[in-house]
């Protein structure tokens, strides 16, 4: 099939390559906002496994074009447009798919794989013009991360759909991903914009409502892990989704429950619910500092503090609504100088905060960052720092004490190695603390 990508988010990008890469014929445009040269340079999308060299497969085979690169456009009609613009580009919308439909003549299926308000594929449709002219919804699902291995063997595929030939092509497109058995769980058009957000709500309802949890469970000297494992062992609920943490963020996790917000205020129906998961998690961003200041009783001028992660999460070199940016502001009030280490997030993080003079960046060696530091704090739960060398951190933490953002370590191995730990509904002290009581 023959296709025209709309769009420079990583939906945009994943979707160029891998349906480029099964044979389709596609080309991309980028959006103004991110033309091609830029998406070469994006550390998101660099880091991102598979995506460029696909992207590089596609063009050397002919299968991809891409607009404002040196490779010549795709010629002649196309069957499927692709949208995959960010919720801030939704204005611009209407206007590049009426210039688009007005370009390619014929019959033409738009599949809109934005997230955009409840209704948006709808009012898309009215401006393609004609009758053999469909669109659908079609949610964007990619994990950041691992987003070829969500396209390419997907979990489901959530469709919303009113038109039978509609449905027809775009199974046909993607039919080589649809093979082992059907992924596609077809509904109404607006039934799944509203289903990709409520999904995301309840997802968020699980985290806050752990947190909540979670704090509680430190008042009432529990510690939390046995909590999470019981709740888990029960059908009714399950594991996922039910690890307390430091908070979360991300561009699409985020944006996604402010748009949840969004439809909710424009419907007339105020959620109570969905402002107290916003708030708790806005809250939970502080608590690793809530607890520095508890261990110090408020000395914190003067201090340094090493910090582990800034990236919203494991495998992005995204900073987007991540915990850290509340954090590094509650320390810098305090006069506190950082020393943070992340493989892969600290150029999205100089380009935030800049040079600030309390903050010194490390992405090679993580024990650097904890030279003369009083304290580590996990904020980003990266694979080589589930297993550190602990009798090297204990000798380079002055004060010996390790608050764990994401609860990956085990409090009595920790206190073990004479470092005082500090999770989230967790804690453990050294022993001979404990027996100086």
């Amino acid at each position: 099939m023959r296709l025209e990508v709309h769009g420079s988010e990583l939906a945009a990008a994943t979707a160029a390559a891998a349906l480029s890469w099964v044979g389709h014929q596609v080309h991309w445009v980028p959006h103004e906002a991110m033309p091609w040269p830029a998406l070469m340079e994006a550390d998101w999308l660099r880091r991102e496994p598979d995506i460029l060299a696909s992207l590089a497969e596609g063009r050397e085979q002919g299968t991809l074009t891409v607009a404002g690169s040196d490779t010549p456009r795709m010629t002649g009609r196309i069957d499927i447009l692709w949208l995959a613009l960010s919720p801030e580009q939704r204005d611009g919308a209407g206007d590049l798919v009426e210039r688009a439909a007005r370009q390619h003549g014929g019959p033409l299926v738009l599949i809109n794989n934005s997230t955009f308000p409840v209704g948006e594929t709808e009012r898309l449709e009215a401006r393609l013009g004609g009758a053999d002219r469909r669109a659908v919804s079609l949610v964007d699902m990619l994990e950041e991360g691992r987003a070829w291995a969500s396209f390419t063997r997907p979990g489901r595929w959530l469709l919303g759909c009113d038109d039978d030939h509609a449905d027809a092509q775009v199974r046909e497109l993607l039919r080589a991903f649809n093979r082992r058995r059907d992924v596609v769980q077809r509904m109404p058009r607006r039934a799944a914009e509203l289903t990709k957000l409520a999904t995301i709500g309840m997802l968020a309802t699980r985290i806050s409502y752990m947190n909540e949890i979670a704090g509680l469970a430190d008042s009432l000297g529990v510690d939390v892990e046995h909590v999470r494992q019981g709740m888990g062992a029960d059908s009714r609920i399950g594991y996922e989704y039910l690890y307390p943490g430091c908070g979360f963020g991300g561009p699409n996790f985020s944006r996604d429950l402010m748009r949840l917000a969004d439809v909710q205020e424009a419907s007339g129906r105020r959620s109570a619910l969905l402002e107290q998961v916003l708030d708790i998690n806005e809250q939970k961003k502080e608590t690793l500092f809530r607890k520095l200041w508890t261990h110090f009783q408020g000395r914190l001028e003067g201090r340094t503090m090493a910090i582990w992660g800034a990236a919203f999460k494991p495998g992005s070199a995204r900073i987007d609504h991540a915990p850290v940016l509340t954090l590094l502001d509650a320390l810098w009030a305090q006069g506190v100088r950082v020393q943070l280490h992340d493989p892969a997030a600290t150029p999205a993080l100089r380009a935030e905060v800049g040079d600030h003079p309390l903050l010194r960046l490390y992405d090679g060696d993580p024990y650097a960052a904890c030279e003369g530091a009083d304290a580590l704090m996990l904020v980003t739960e990266w694979k080589h720092y589930w297993n550190p060398d602990w009798a090297r951190l204990a000798g380079q933490l002055q004060e010996r004490l390790l608050l764990d953002g994401r609860n990956i370590y085990d409090p009595a191995h920790v206190a073990g190695w004479g470092l005082t730990y500090r999770g989230i509904g967790r804690r453990a002290d050294p022993p001979e603390q404990r027996s100086s009581r």
